[in-house]
């Protein structure tokens, strides 16, 4: 199983929606900036952040390129 298909069923399972192609790759590119200015761990819990402030991914990521690291 691919990472989108976990994803897929993932959000099946918790009654969510898969994000779609689009917002997979924003999603990765807001993770990769989060591990890159700080450490590893801060990826997911940035994308977690995002997600409860409700903002459009695009508007995320560009915030995540302003932040020093």
């Amino acid at each position: 199983m691919n990472d989108r298909e976990w994803v897929a069923r993932f959000a099946e399972a918790v009654g969510g929606q898969a994000p779609t192609d689009e917002e997979f790759e924003t999603i990765l590119a807001l993770a990769g900036e989060a591990a890159h200015r700080s450490v590893r761990t801060a990826a997911p819990v940035a994308c977690w952040v995002a997600g409860a402030a409700g903002i459009p991914l695009a508007d995320a990521l560009e915030k995540a390129k302003t932040i020093g690291g």
